[in-house]
């Protein structure tokens, strides 16, 4: 269960590089993968979105910061969570 996890985190990692790089190269907002991704994307960087003052920079940091969280915190709470207790 717990590799099952882990996995899934990556892959929600991978899909928000593929968000950022379909951000750089401005792709096709109509493309269905484009609309696939950013809808699995949008309701985790929305709100880290909304806390951020990106207006101000012009840069949107909030898929680093989510990143930062799924690859330094998720899989520590996964692993203590899911760890067999020692007796």
């Amino acid at each position: 269960m717990l590799q099952l996890l882990l996995f899934a985190v990556r892959m929600y990692e991978l899909a928000i590089l593929v968000r950022v790089v379909i951000s750089w190269v401005q792709a096709d907002p109509y493309n269905p993968f484009v609309q696939w991704v950013r809808r699995i994307t949008e309701p985790v960087l929305e709100p880290i979105r909304r806390l951020l003052p990106t207006n101000s920079i012009g840069i949107d940091f909030s898929p680093l910061i989510v990143l930062l969280v799924l690859e330094l915190i998720v899989p520590r709470v996964l692993i203590a969570v899911f760890r067999p207790l020692p007796f």
